[in-house]
């Protein structure tokens, strides 16, 4: 077993709470709490995330500070809608991706690890979709 074992497992354990927010919605149908809750849960995901690539100490500048950088936007999402937080949320799992991938410990990394990395944030991308389009609904 490698080290990168735990990490996968939690990783996909991670993205518990975000099906039973879309399985919730697709049982009991749209509901505002529901995209909330999906949104908050991202929220701190991504913000745990970002939080993992601060290697103090082990890294450049310019990394240390990308690897946070999605986070600081977060007190300024309260002032967008629903379907623009969900927005800025997906494409922030493609950026802490594409951070994590431009440092150099990413070659170093086990390939189910990268692998893992990769079908996550595409599937946490969908759902992502899927809960865009729920709040749309609501809006209507």
């Amino acid at each position: 077993m490698h080290p990168y074992f735990n990490h996968i497992q939690l990783g996909y354990f991670g993205f518990v709470p975000f099906l039973l927010c879309i399985a919730s919605t697709l049982m009991l149908g749209s509901s505002e709490t529901l995209v909330k809750t999906f949104t908050f849960y991202s929220m701190g995901i991504l913000a745990f995330m970002a939080g993992t690539l601060w290697r103090a100490g082990e890294q450049a500048k310019v990394h240390a500070i990308l690897a946070v950088l999605v986070v600081i936007p977060f007190p300024f999402l309260a002032l967008v809608s629903l379907t623009g937080q969900l927005t800025y949320l997906a494409a922030s799992y493609w950026l802490v991706l594409w951070f994590e991938k431009s440092m150099p410990k990413w070659q170093e990394t086990h390939k189910d690890y990268r692998q893992m990395r990769f079908v996550l944030t595409s599937v946490v991308f969908v759902s992502h979709l899927f809960m865009i389009s729920q709040a749309i609904e609501l809006t209507r």
